[in-house]
């Protein structure tokens, strides 16, 4: 027997609710399928969107989580790999369709039939889930599963971003600004700076400059301030959309503005002039599962290091409540292999 967080009826999120936790059997895997006995699985503000309304539900009930790290104790018919007992991750991605022109040319992200982990199937808060085969990556040695959890998101979509910006590992001595400094930032100033890439950071916080420039950055500033160079790129990770045209100003000719928001309040009017020189605005939507494989790989290798708290399972409901308060800082991981049900 298992226990899951279940989603019912959004609401506002609080210690109390909206989330039930309640006993399930462990469930079996179908065709292409495996079960996960869940070690870990980080708290998104995806998650928070979802749990409250802003996100409308495509399916209730429905197990919140999509950066789940687990280990394998069940395969179905006609899965080769992974094999029980090897530890995974899953992320936000848990199927396409693998027929359109988007995922013959491997852009499952964009594919119009995907479905998203902890949105359309049952997600990692809970001791145990089924995900598709396909859909896992196994975990590279020196990432631990609670460190590995809070990758599964804005680590591997800020990996994707530093791909649509034209930033890889060729790109040492380019200029790269970040706009915005929150968890996915801290991941992709990390790869980075390892490719030789300079990084100038903007962000309100004066703490945050300063953590930036301890991971690395050349230059932090405010807003306000324009980086003190021309940037090859930039990518923008605040959802509001004058952030956008800053990174705009800021980039040189034939630049590229990466945004890497899932919502935007809106996009100023802005002149031509502004775009003029063959600068690009680009977004960022979904990953892709290699760009879960290729990112685990790096942020071993690199290797990534973020900040985040640990919380038993018995805890979704109160670390919900602290992220829509703004109680958090870096990340919250729910510990379940910890928590007497793993």
């Amino acid at each position: 027997m298992g226990r899951a967080w279940v989603l019912r009826r959004p609401g506002p999120a609080g210690a109390d609710g909206p989330l039930e936790l309640e006993a399930r059997d462990v469930p079996r895997p179908g065709p292409g399928e495996v079960v996960l006995a869940v070690s870990a699985c980080a708290v998104c503000r995806t998650d928070l969107q979802l749990v409250e309304g802003d996100l409308p539900a495509r399916r209730l009930p429905i197990v919140p989580g999509h950066q789940v790290v687990g280990h394998v104790v069940a395969v179905g018919d006609g899965v080769r790999a992974p094999a029980v007992g090897a530890r995974v991750g899953v992320a936000w991605i848990a199927s396409s369709c693998g027929r359109c022109r988007f995922c013959r040319s491997g852009r499952e992200n964009l594919c119009p039939d995907s479905t998203f982990t902890g949105w359309d199937r049952d997600g990692g808060y809970a001791t145990h889930m089924v995900a598709r085969a396909d859909a896992t990556a196994e975990l590279p040695d020196g990432l631990g599963d609670v460190e590995a959890a809070p990758l599964l998101c804005g680590g591997v979509i800020g990996h994707r971003s530093l791909g649509v910006a034209g930033i890889g590992p060729e790109s040492a001595g380019a200029r790269l600004g970040l706009f915005g400094f929150g968890a996915s930032a801290t991941c992709v100033i990390q790869v980075a700076r390892h490719w030789g890439v300079e990084v100038h950071v903007c962000t309100r916080s004066p703490q945050e400059q300063q953590r930036a420039r301890d991971l690395g950055a050349t230059w932090a500033g405010s807003y306000e301030e324009a980086p003190p160079v021309p940037l090859d790129a930039a990518i923008t990770f605040a959802p509001v959309g004058s952030v956008v045209l800053a990174a705009l100003d800021a980039v040189d000719r034939g630049g590229v503005v990466a945004i890497n928001a899932i919502h935007l309040d809106r996009i100023p009017e802005f002149a031509y002039e502004r775009l003029w020189w063959e600068r690009s605005l680009r977004s960022v939507a979904n990953v892709t599962h290699a760009d879960v494989h290729d990112f685990l790989a790096l942020a071993a290798e690199v290797p990534v290091r973020t900040e985040f708290e640990v919380l038993a399972l018995d805890e979704a409901n109160a670390g919900l409540a602290r992220l829509a308060a703004g109680d958090v800082q870096g990340s919250l991981v729910l510990d379940v292999a910890s928590s007497g049900d793993g």
